[in-house]
């Protein structure tokens, strides 16, 4: 597919980044995908020319050789997707440095690190950079305190993004904080209101009308425009 349109996505061994390079393929997409383990992304490497490279996000080391790896290639979707939801239950008395310091080095640190060393190869124009945020991460729209260290580090994440934005040389770059909805997953639950399906699908049409929008955007999959 000479003239495909070309997205790296990190982290895509389940969940909502396997299903992100489903959508992708099912669209005529090329694609590079990371995981942190190859050998557990059997669902991954069913999926037809898409090309898995192997990243602990948090490992400053391998994310220079994926720069590396990945010299010269241009991308009109970089979507970051991994993240943790940290061990339960989120009790504030309970909580122990090493806890907290491994959730928000994963959650709203580490993605940073990543778009620092990629966002060059994102496309001049129409090309997206997107993280995957959350609405629980809005200060603005408090909710219940439930996994308050999650709902902590997406806010951290939103503000981290803020800060990455205004020192881009990228004036014209599309970034969109992305909130997937509340999707069935193993981090979503059984319970959760959507499938992945319906999640990723919208996220890959708001990442379209998106394309060419410069600026920061807090968005869901249906494009709802949300608050920090």
């Amino acid at each position: 597919m000479p003239n495909a349109k070309t997205a790296l996505i990190i982290g895509a061994s389940r969940g909502l980044g396997l299903g992100l390079v489903q959508r992708l393929h099912e669209d005529g997409w090329a694609i590079v995908a990371t995981v942190r383990d190859a050998q557990k992304a059997d669902a991954l490497h069913a999926i037809p020319g898409v090309r898995v490279e192997t990243l602990e996000m948090n490992d400053a080391g391998q994310l220079d050789a994926l720069q590396q790896r990945l010299q010269g290639e241009v991308f009109d979707l970089l979507f970051l997707n991994a993240g943790i939801m940290g061990r339960e239950p989120h009790d504030p008395e309970t909580a122990t440095e090493q806890d907290i310091g491994a959730l928000f080095m994963t959650n709203a640190v580490s993605p940073i690190r990543v778009a620092r060393r990629l966002v060059g190869q994102v496309r001049e124009g129409s090309g997206v950079l997107a993280f995957m945020s959350s609405a629980l991460g809005s200060v603005g729209n408090p909710t219940s305190n439930h996994i308050c260290f999650y709902k902590a580090s997406k806010a951290a994440l939103n503000s981290m993004i803020n800060s990455f934005v205004a020192e881009l040389e990228h004036p014209g770059l599309s970034v969109i904080a992305m909130h997937p909805g509340w999707v069935r997953t193993d981090m979503g639950s059984d319970q959760a209101d959507i499938d992945v399906f319906t999640s990723t699908q919208g996220m890959l049409e708001q990442v379209k009308a998106y394309s060419g929008k410069p600026g920061l955007h807090f968005i869901n999959y249906r494009g709802d425009p949300l608050t920090w």
